[in-house]
């Protein structure tokens, strides 16, 4: 009897042995790859994480460029002058308003001219090749290119419609109120249309021809294909697209500062841009960090909603 106890008690030790090795063992390569991490992760926090917290404390202090080493902190001072500024709520509805209509015409559109270049026909993949240019140039380039082609005298549009005889509809499309806006959107719109078309067209190639197959012998039309095929199909790099192109809609500097510098009159202000003339124009270090803290907000409501929404549709 002893002797059977002494074994069950031998063989629980090398149990509970090989278990701790085998815990061990899957601690160290665990640690080992976090160790690999860390100089990564480090960096990343550093470069993000610092200017972040930085910029949330500034917010609530009045520093100011002039004289930056000596600042009080005036608490939420800042957040109800920027609610009370008009020029800052026209700015946040533009940035709204743009972020919106950029996304949501850019996969529409993007959509669109997937399907086209997925035809095999002669000579699409010259199509293909060149459909990343508008994509791949300068931001600066775009808009020099934009800028004269408006141009009030010169511009190849104003040309079109004094030989048509439509010379009446001529004007500095930049500097007018009404197109300045919409131009900036279509400058959106060319740059990055043919970059959601080349990544829906790669995804569309990867769905097997098969199922395709088995529903055009079921009787389903190309619409019903599309909506129920290839649609549901492309959910989650729809997802990615939308997810990253709201965040750069959203804090795009380039297209409106190069174009129109905000105006004019305040017309095609978006926050990037007024939060940049805040700080160094108008030297209120606080008050732009206030305005940067409601764009990081803001932002961060606008992606978790658009994966909320987008994930939503992938479940029905």
């Amino acid at each position: 009897m002893k002797v059977q106890e002494l074994q069950d008690v031998s063989r629980t030790v090398r149990g509970t042995k090989k278990g701790f090795q085998a815990t061990w063992k899957s601690f160290s390569q665990a640690a080992f790859g976090y160790v690999l991490l860390a100089p990564a992760l480090i960096i990343i926090l550093g470069l993000n994480l610092y200017p972040t917290i930085s910029g949330v404390v500034t917010s609530f202090t009045n520093q100011s460029l002039l004289d930056p080493y000596h600042w009080a902190y005036v608490g939420f001072e800042n957040y109800q002058k920027l609610v009370n500024d008009p020029v800052f709520r026209i700015s946040f509805i533009h940035s709204l308003v743009l972020t919106c209509l950029a996304v949501g015409l850019q996969v529409i559109l993007g959509l669109i001219l997937a399907q086209l270049l997925i035809q095999k026909v002669p000579g699409i993949h010259f199509f293909r090749s060149i459909g990343m240019i508008a994509w791949v140039l300068p931001i600066i380039a775009s808009v020099v290119m934009f800028r004269f082609i408006t141009l009030p005298n010169y511009g190849f549009i104003n040309i079109v419609l004094t030989d048509l005889g439509l010379g009446r509809f001529a004007r500095n499309w930049f500097g007018d109120q009404t197109y300045a806006f919409v131009l900036v959107l279509i400058m959106h719109l060319w740059r990055n249309v043919p970059f959601y078309a080349i990544s829906f067209m790669a995804a569309m190639q990867s769905i097997s021809n098969d199922v395709y197959e088995a529903a055009r012998i079921d009787g389903a039309s190309s619409w019903r294909q599309f909506f129920h095929i290839t649609l549901p199909n492309l959910r989650y790099i729809i997802l990615v697209m939308v997810v990253l192109h709201v965040t750069f809609t959203f804090n795009n500097f380039d297209f409106v500062y190069l174009s129109t510098g905000g105006g004019p009159v305040n017309a095609t202000e978006v926050l990037p841009t007024y939060i940049y003339k805040q700080a160094w124009n108008g030297y209120a270090l606080g008050y732009a960090s206030a305005g940067g803290v409601i764009m990081l907000i803001v932002l961060l409501l606008l992606v978790f909603g658009c994966r909320k929404l987008i994930g939503g549709f992938s479940e029905q």
